[in-house]
C-alpha cells in the first residue's frame, strides 16, 4: 500500500450474510443487560427504568449514525475509519484507541460474567462446591483463582476460533445467539404475566429516588447497555452487499436491543425492591428469573445457561472487533504495518486477533487482582468503570466525523441516511445538515461527562488510556518520518471506488463516479 492509494485491496473474505450481520450485533449488545442491570439498578433505585431509556435513545441516534456511515463506507474499521475520512489522522487514532479500549474490555468483561453464569451450575459438578470455596486470599487481594482461570482459557478458546476464521465465528454467533433471544422472550413474557406488579414499579418511582448524582452515575452505567452497535461496521468488509444489508441489521438491532433493555428493566423494578440486587451484580437476570412462579425451579438455572452463553459470544464480538479494528488501523498507518498481515490459510488477521486478546488477558488479570470486595465483584466493578469512557468518547467522534463528512464528502452515494435534515446549499450543491447528528451528539456528550463526573477509575484510566496510546502513535508516526499531528496524502477517491468494488456495490460506484464527473467537468 501506498501513501496516496489510501487503502489496499481487501484481503478479508465475504463471508457475513445478513443474518449473520445482525447476530454480530446482538451478540455484542444484546448480552449487556445481563452485566448492567444490576449495578444500574443499585444506582438509580426506582428511575431505573428512565436511566435506560435515557440511555437507549441515545443509542438509538448512535446506531442510526452507524447504519448511515456503514453503508456508504463499508470498510473493516467502524468509528476509527469514519472519524480518519472526516477529521483527520490523529483525531481518526483517538477514535480507533478509544474503541479499541472498548472491544478489549468487552472480552475481558464478558468473558468474567459468562462463567460467573455457568458456575451456577458448578455445585452440581463439585459435589456441592461454590465458586467462593476456590477463593484465596492474598493480603487485601480475594482472588477467585478458579474463576479467574475459567476467564483466561474462554478467551484462549475465542483466540482459536476467530483464527480459524469468522464463518466459524458467525455461526457459531448465530447458533447461540437465537437460543438466548429465545430464552430472553421466555424470561420476560412469563414475568410480566405471573408476577409482574405495576404498583411496585409506582411505588418504587415515588419513594425511591436517587439523587441527581445517583441517576447521573446510573445512566452512565446504563450505557453499556448499548454498546457494541460498533461491532457490525466492524465487519462491514466482510458481509455481503453491506449498502443494503446493514441498514436492515442496524435499524432492527436498534429496536430489539431497546425493547429487551427497556423490558427488563420494567420487570425488575416490578418484581424486586432495587436494593435487592445487592449481591447479584454479576447475575441480575438470574435473579429475576427465579423470583418467577410456576417456572421458577427451572427459570434460574435456563437463565444461568443462556446468560452464560450470550455473554460468551458478545466476547467473541469483542475479539473480531478489536482484530478488524487494528488491522484497519495498520492499513492506514496509525499502527504499524506489522498488524496488516493476514493468515494465510485462514484469511484471518491472526496477529490483530492474538496481540489484543492478549491485552485483554493482560486486563482480566490486573481486574482480578485489584483490591476489593471477593471474587471477580472487583473485577467486574473495575472493568464495568472503564466501558462506558472508551464508548461514548469513540461514538462522540463519529458523530463529529459524520456531520464532517456531509460537507467534506457529498459525492458518496449514502443507501441510508439519518432522517431529519435540513438542506443548506454549499457552493453549487446541497448538502443535508443531520438535526439528530447534533442531538446525538449532545447526548453522548452528556453521558461521557456523567461518566468523568461520577465514575473514579473511568476518569482516571480512560484519559490515561488515550493519553498513552496517543504517545506511541506519535512515536510509530516520528520512527516512520510522518507528520505527528498532520495528515498522510490519501486518494480516498480511489479508495471509495475500489471499496465500492469489492463490495459488489455497482450501483453505488456508477452513482459516485457520475457525481465525480459533473463535479470536474468544465463549466
Amino acid at each position: 500500500m501506498t501513501a496516496e492509494s489510501g487503502v489496499a485491496p481487501s484481503e478479508l473474505r465475504r463471508d457475513v450474510s445478513v443474518w449473520g450481520s445482525y447476530m454480530w450485533g446482538y451478540a455484542d449488545v444484546g448480552a449487556d443487560i445481563y452485566t448492567a442491570l444490576g449495578i444500574v439498578a443499585l444506582a438509580a433505585l426506582g428511575f431505573t427504568p428512565l436511566a435506560f431509556l435515557f440511555a437507549g435513545l441515545v443509542y438509538a441516534l448512535v446506531g442510526l449514525g452507524y447504519a448511515e456511515l456503514a453503508s456508504a463506507y463499508p470498510v473493516a474499521g467502524g468509528g476509527q475509519y469514519y472519524t480518519l475520512r472526516g477529521i483527520g489522522d490523529l483525531a481518526g487514532f483517538m477514535a480507533g484507541a478509544a474503541l479499541l479500549l472498548d472491544y478489549t474490555i468487552d472480552i475481558s468483561l464478558f468473558m468474567v460474567v459468562s462463567f460467573g453464569y455457568f458456575n451456577f451450575f458448578l455445585p452440581y459438578v463439585t459435589f456441592g462446591h461454590h465458586i467462593s470455596d476456590y477463593t484465596i486470599a492474598l493480603g487485601p487481594i480475594h482472588l477467585a483463582w478458579l474463576w479467574l482461570a475459567e476467564t483466561l482459557a474462554g478467551i484462549l478458546v475465542l483466540i482459536w476460533l476467530n483464527v480459524r476464521g469468522i464463518r466459524v465465528s458467525s455461526a457459531f454467533n448465530e447458533i447461540l445467539g437465537v437460543v438466548a433471544i429465545v430464552g430472553q422472550s421466555i424470561i420476560v413474557v412469563a414475568g410480566f404475566v405471573l408476577v409482574w406488579q405495576p404498583g411496585l414499579v409506582a411505588q418504587q418511582f415515588m419513594l425511591n429516588r436517587p439523587t441527581l448524582g445517583q441517576f447521573a452515575f446510573g445512566s452512565s452505567l446504563a450505557i453499556i447497555s448499548f454498546v457494541g452497535l460498533e461491532s457490525i461496521s466492524q465487519v462491514a468488509q466482510e458481509t455481503r452487499r453491506p449498502a443494503t444489508i446493514i441498514p436492515r441489521t442496524s435499524i432492527g438491532l436498534i429496536l430489539s436491543v431497546l425493547i429487551f433493555a427497556m423490558a427488563f428493566a420494567v420487570l425488575a423494578m416490578g418484581m424486586i425492591p432495587a436494593q435487592g440486587f445487592r449481591g447479584h451484580e454479576g447475575d441480575p437476570v438470574a435473579l429475576i428469573a427465579g423470583h418467577i412462579p410456576l417456572i421458577g425451579i427451572v427459570a434460574a438455572p435456563l437463565t444461568a445457561l443462556i446468560g452464560g452463553l450470550i455473554v460468551f459470544i458478545s466476547a467473541n464480538s469483542g475479539v473480531v472487533s478489536a482484530s478488524r479494528l487494528t488491522y484497519s488501523m495498520s492499513q492506514f498507518q496509525l499502527l504499524p504495518r506489522w498488524f496488516n498481515a493476514v493468515h494465510k490459510k485462514y484469511r484471518t488477521p491472526m496477529r490483530t486477533i492474538v496481540v489484543f486478546s492478549g491485552v485483554a488477558i493482560v486486563q482480566t488479570l490486573f481486574a482480578f487482582f485489584t483490591p476489593g470486595k471477593a471474587g471477580s465483584n472487583a473485577a467486574i466493578d473495575l472493568l464495568t468503570n472503564l466501558y462506558a469512557f472508551g464508548a461514548t468518547t469513540g461514538y462522540l467522534l463519529v458523530f463529529a466525523a459524520l456531520m464532517v463528512l456531509r460537507f467534506r464528502d457529498p459525492y458518496t452515494p449514502r443507501p441510508y441516511k439519518m432522517p431529519f435534515n435540513v438542506p443548506i446549499r454549499v457552493g453549487a450543491r446541497v448538502v443535508e445538515f443531520p438535526i439528530l447528528g447534533i442531538v446525538g451528539m449532545l447526548g453522548v456528550s452528556t453521558i461521557l461527562f456523567e461518566v468523568i463526573l461520577t465514575h473514579d477509575v473511568g476518569r482516571i484510566a480512560g484519559p490515561g488510556w488515550i493519553i498513552v496510546a496517543v504517545l506511541l502513535y506519535m512515536l510509530h508516526r516520528r520512527r516512520q518520518r510522518m507528520p505527528l499531528v498532520g495528515n498522510i496524502p490519501r486518494d480516498w477517491e480511489a479508495t471509495q471506488m475500489r471499496v465500492l468494488l469489492e463490495a459488489e456495490e455497482y450501483e453505488s460506484l456508477e452513482e459516485y463516479e457520475q457525481a465525480l464527473a459533473e463535479r470536474d467537468a468544465p463549466k
